[in-house]
């Protein structure tokens, strides 16, 4: 481990941490296999492997000119012999592609310049009620949201609108963060929307923002598809003249009927839940726009725009007062073991979720468990279900009166329940490393030790390096490392269209992103210069 004390932060630093038989990249001479390190006379040195039984010896003080190669999905890279020429011709032919993408950047960036928007906090009074207001969340600050306070208060401070991504593990502060944002554009006078991608976590966000601005007469809706078509048009009519403030939705605030008067602050709750083409929807409406996204693992393509400076990022990383670690559970699904599992949940007065993604047999899991545990209360919740139905399954649920909810995926985001400490997922290797880092994030929001089983009924493939992935980060805020895991199994990809793969697969990531930083930096100077 090259980088065992580099700040998470340093974007070289995501890339350097290898084993023997992986593949790394020289920026010198190419991707060969890391094969160890060897002792010559008493120095030590990373040894690589190329093609044609080439080798090469590398210095430890020379290891900044190396970075793990992570590719697009399961691309396997070309290995060179040394001082063939190939290596150098790649890289002439991505310098190209790289260039190209530098220039959209920087247009990019000055778009983001050019641009102006409404100065949000424009004097000391509203510095003052900002911070001010920021005091009376009832739990006192970690060290990283007192930090990303002070970087929203600069960002809005500004007459270029804000884009700022915060990376925050579930249950470390986001929304607050959130909230803060909101109050200072709502009290500038300005339109806040939340968009947030189920109706569940939009209701909970309702109940959230209601009570942080009590104090504050501002009119505060959700729409969603779930409000009857008069009360939908009400809410829209207030949206249209401004007499609604802040309207929490989900897909539905992006259809062409919403039209805003004066929209200051666009809030992205769980940006990764939003397609490319409701993003291309959202970058139409909010140009001029502030705009605030969060999310606890960010799917590669953002953290790749984050990461290459294309929009500023925030960590959330500090642990909360009492948080403790949840403990993970992996091993071959038994009934032995789930009914266990509900049993000790129960005898310390607390709820479960039971995750089973399949809706055609989801209410046999209920009758088995039913069978095997008759004192205990079930219910079934599902996206098929009708609306009324499902808001009054998690009401009960909520409130006490269920003690196991067994349930698909819509429990992913963003659900708050303190009394919920043990997850159950029984056929963990369908889903996805972020997915299941995000149910996982379900539980643990209190001072209770929480228990995350992941049981499985047959490993394959991605499955494995998956949940490997996962029983490596039960440390509290590990998001941000998790995302990276992810990059490395699902692969790079494109950063700003699928042009760049090819030129991602020939170098690897790393080396790509510093490439790009470099040219980037190369523009700026000659621009600078030519002023």
């Amino acid at each position: 481990d090259l980088s065992s004390s580099a700040n998470v932060l340093d974007n070289d630093a995501l890339f350097k941490k290898f084993a023997v038989g992986d593949y790394i990249v020289h920026e010198d001479h190419g991707v060969g296999i890391f094969n160890g390190v060897v002792t010559l006379n008493g120095r030590n040195y990373l040894e690589v492997k190329y093609a044609a039984n080439d080798r090469l010896l590398i210095p430890f003080d020379h290891s900044n000119k190396i970075t793990k190669y992570v590719g697009s999905a399961k691309h396997k890279p070309v290995i060179t012999t040394l001082n063939s020429g190939l290596w150098n011709r790649i890289k002439t032919n991505v310098k190209h592609s790289v260039k190209l993408l530098a220039s959209e950047l920087l247009k990019l960036y000055a778009m983001r310049k050019i641009v102006h928007s409404p100065v949000m906090i424009s004097s000391d009074v509203d510095r003052d009620e900002f911070f001010n207001f920021a005091k009376t969340f009832k739990y006192s600050d970690t060290e990283d949201q007192t930090l990303i306070t002070q970087e929203i208060a600069k960002d809005l401070s500004k007459s270029e609108p804000m884009d700022r991504l915060i990376v925050g593990d579930v249950g470390f502060g986001k929304t607050e963060l959130a909230v803060r944002a909101a109050f200072a554009c709502l009290n500038a006078g300005y339109q806040v929307a939340v968009l947030a991608p189920t109706t569940i976590l939009a209701n909970q966000h309702l109940k959230v923002f209601s009570d942080r601005l009590s104090k504050y007469a501002f009119r505060i809706e959700v729409l969603s598809r779930l409000k009857q078509r008069p009360e939908q048009k009400s809410i829209i009519d207030g949206i249209v003249d401004g007499k609604v403030d802040l309207v929490i939705g989900t897909h539905r605030l992006l259809q062409d009927d919403v039209k805003f008067k004066n929209l200051g602050l666009l809030i992205i709750d769980e940006e990764q839940r939003f397609g490319v083409a409701q993003k291309e929807k959202l970058k139409n409406k909010r140009l001029d726009v502030n705009v605030l996204s969060t999310t606890a693992t960010p799917i590669p393509r953002t953290l790749n725009l984050a990461l290459s400076g294309a929009r500023d990022l925030s960590i959330l990383a500090s642990i909360p007062n009492n948080r403790k670690p949840i403990a993970n559970k992996f091993g071959e699904f038994s009934w032995e073991e789930v009914v266990g599992a509900i049993e000790n949940e129960i005898a310390r007065k607390g709820q479960v979720y039971y995750l089973h993604n399949k809706v055609a047999d989801i209410y046999n899991i209920q009758e088995e468990l039913k069978i095997r545990l008759p004192h205990v209360k079930f219910a079934v919740a599902h996206g098929q279900l009708l609306p009324k139905k499902l808001n009054s399954i998690m009401d009960d649920f909520i409130n006490g009166r269920v003690d196991v909810l067994i349930c698909t995926t819509i429990i992913e985001n963003g659900l708050d329940l303190p009394n919920v400490n043990t997850l159950i997922v029984d056929n963990s290797s369908m889903y996805g490393l972020s997915q299941l880092y995000q149910i996982r994030g379900r539980i643990g929001r209190s001072d209770k030790q929480a228990y995350a089983y992941f049981l499985h009924k047959d490993l394959k493939g991605d499955a494995t390096l998956r949940l490997d992935a996962l029983s490596e980060s039960s440390d509290l805020g590990s998001g941000f490392i998790l995302s990276t895991k992810d990059l490395e199994i699902r692969g790079a990809g494109n950063i700003l269209g699928r042009d760049q793969s090819g030129s991602i697969n020939s170098i690897g990531y790393g080396l790509y992103i510093q490439m790009l930083n470099d040219e980037l930096d190369k523009l700026k100077k000659q621009k600078e210069g030519s002023i």
